[in-house]
């Protein structure tokens, strides 16, 4: 078997123990040096990161190939690639890239592979002088996301 494909194999093995967890990405540079980046339903923390770090570890042998292993969780101002960030993010305020629009919304729902973003914008008024703002809803496709990040506000 090629070492990269007992790795992968390593990976989906460990998360399968803890179900919570997914794979965002993973890779191996040309130093054998595996890098494992994970994200969960439910907030991610060091002994989880531990827990697969040792499930890939410990079934692969320094002496056939020499590598290093980093395994990392996803972070809070990376983008969201995975359908089960958005729905981990119902509820958070996002900025979503498309090709055709930019736009900050709060998350409201993720179905059938679309997200919908729930957007206050200030409108003028239907009768007289002046604006109002109305909650506009976009529906976007999971497709068509060139970049999805979450906004902290303080």
């Amino acid at each position: 078997m090629e070492f990269e494909d007992k790795v992968k194999l390593l990976i989906d093995k460990g998360l399968e123990e803890n179900p919570s967890l997914f794979l965002i990405d993973w890779s191996i540079s040309s130093s054998n040096a595996i890098k494992i980046i994970i994200d969960g339903d439910n907030n991610i923390g060091v002994e989880d990161c531990v827990a697969l770090s040792r499930a890939v570890e410990h079934h692969l042998d320094r002496e056939e190939v020499d590598f290093s292993l980093e395994v990392t969780s996803c972070g809070i101002f990376s983008p969201l690639v995975n359908l089960r960030q958005y729905v981990k993010n119902i509820g958070r305020v996002l900025n979503v890239k498309t090709n055709e629009i930019e736009l900050e919304g709060v998350l409201k729902s993720v179905e059938n592979q679309t997200i919908i973003i729930e957007q206050e914008v200030r409108k003028p008024k239907p009768v007289g002088k002046g604006k109002i703002t109305v909650k506009e809803q976009h529906n976007i496709a999971l497709t068509d996301i060139k970049e999805a990040k979450l906004i902290i506000k303080f």
